[in-house]
């Protein structure tokens, strides 16, 4: 018995929707990691797992750098220029999904005609005017039988998610650059005010020298060598108070907000540096926004691997057309001014010479680019990190040194000094213990800042911080 044309076609239809989706091509399979299960740098003891703190730059306690990292997210141009770059490529992933569905066109069209009178037909009907008017709703779709608009799709929605992440390090890097600022920017300031009391103890010690001399106890030389270290310490002053203003000005560039003024603070208010916790495990790389971004494009190289690949096998579209046609618009919508058409279309590759093979050799070498790229970025995350283990680490033990040998200096310095008045020293001594002990305090105030910028590198090579601290105390400065 002859199967109905109906039931073929229903038939066929049906054997192609069940095809399609079939994506031809490699399926993304993360690849394995080489990396150790924690930092060694970070300690083997045994630790709750780290989480990621999103807002890390809190741990630091300062109200003002809150205040700043706010306004840089909201007024940073380029995090405005990689939010737009995000909004392009999310739309760009909304077109490629559009490809899933069928397109539905509605088409009107009026038109006006005369036929000659002086062709082979025309001779023996005479010239014809008429009119024709016609309404219609096309539908057209591309049947993903071997998955190229799927592949497609998977690797727009990679692309959309890679900018994504890309925001996410800029965003990062922003805040990085902008807490590495403003932390030079109160270094500095204790290291003014350390400069301002060291130049006061040394216009004390020119008045004291100057007595000396108008009484005839002290020579020229010890006048000079006091004039001298008091100058030294002036230009030591303007030197850090133009460090200082450099350091706003960046401030005021990274926020958004040119001519920006930060309120001065005293040594007190020079931040913490958090200390990480033992133990850290390499997984928490996953949460940098580089690591993420450099996967995304590895997905999006491999899908494309797909849509290369279905290029070698046919291609099914479906096209129809549903409307009314008549010369008269007033039968435009009656029953027998009705038309429809509906057709199914096949294109097979025969021959390309080589072109496909060259496609899906260029977009699996794309794929191998982006999985080298991929490994790079992870295992350079991680000497990252643990680079900024070791720095925090080692400056803070270089900082209890500098603490220790500024203890030592003042000392020294009160004993010089009080040697000098008793006539039992002479002003060199003075003059060189001056200079050990406001070394001393420069080199320990260096030492924090190498700390906290260490600190900052860690929160920024984890692509975040941690959510637990432990504070340590502050030596005295003064």
């Amino acid at each position: 018995m002859a199967i109905p044309a109906k039931t073929r076609i229903a038939a066929a239809l049906s054997t192609i929707l069940l095809l399609a989706g079939c994506a031809v091509g490699p399926n993304y399979v993360r690849p394995d990691s080489t990396l150790p299960e924690q930092h060694k740098e970070a300690g083997s003891e045994s630790a709750a797992p780290a989480s990621i703190n999103p807002e890390w730059w809190t741990l630091f306690n300062d109200a003002t750098l809150n205040r700043l990292v706010e306004q840089a997210l909201a007024a940073n141009q380029d995090l405005q220029a990689a939010i737009a770059r995000l909004e392009a490529s999310e739309a760009a992933a909304r077109e490629a999904g559009a490809e899933l569905y069928p397109s539905i066109d509605l088409g009107a069209n009026s038109s006006r005609n005369r036929s000659s009178g002086e062709t082979a037909s025309g001779r023996m009907s005479g010239p014809q005017t008429y009119n024709n008017r016609r309404a219609a709703v096309s539908l057209s779709y591309e049947v993903d039988l071997w998955g190229r608009i799927q592949r497609s799709n998977e690797a727009a929605r990679a692309e959309a998610l890679a900018s994504r992440f890309g925001r996410d390090s800029i965003r990062l890097t922003l805040i990085g650059q902008l807490t590495n600022e403003y932390l030079n920017l109160r270094s500095n300031e204790a290291k003014l005010e350390v400069t301002r009391q060291t130049l006061e103890t040394r216009q004390e010690s020119l008045k004291i020298v100057q007595a000396r001399v108008d009484g005839g106890t002290a020579s020229g030389l010890e006048l000079a060598q006091a004039e001298s270290a008091l100058s030294a310490a002036e230009g030591q002053l303007g030197q850090i108070k133009r460090l200082r203003a450099l350091s706003e000005n960046q401030l005021g560039l990274l926020t958004g907000q040119p001519g920006l003024k930060v309120a001065s603070a005293g040594l007190e208010q020079l931040p913490l540096p958090p200390t990480p916790p033992t133990g850290l495990p390499s997984a928490l790389l996953e949460a940098r926004p580089d690591v993420r971004q450099a996967e995304e494009k590895l997905i999006a190289a491999n899908a494309r691997i797909g849509v290369a690949k279905a290029a070698y096998f046919p291609s099914i579209g479906l096209t129809g057309v549903y409307g009314s046609e008549s010369m008269a618009l007033s039968s435009l919508f009656t029953g027998p001014a009705g038309i429809w058409s509906a057709a199914i279309g096949l294109t097979m590759p025969i021959f390309d010479a080589g072109r496909t093979e060259a496609r899906v050799d260029q977009a699996t070498a794309l794929q191998q680019e982006n999985l080298a790229n991929y490994r790079k970025t992870v295992q350079t995350a991680f000497r990252e990190v643990s680079d900024a283990i070791v720095n925090l680490h080692e400056f803070a033990n270089e900082e209890a040194a500098f603490a220790a040998q500024m203890a030592a200096s003042k000392r020294a310095l009160d004993l010089a000094q009080k040697r000098y008045a008793s006539g039992y020293s002479g002003f060199i001594d003075v003059l060189e213990t001056q200079r050990s002990l406001n070394a001393a305090q420069l080199l320990y105030l260096s030492s924090r800042q190498n700390r906290l910028g260490a600190a900052v590198d860690l929160f920024k090579a984890l692509g975040g911080g941690w959510q637990t601290t432990a504070e340590t105390a502050t030596p005295a400065i003064n």
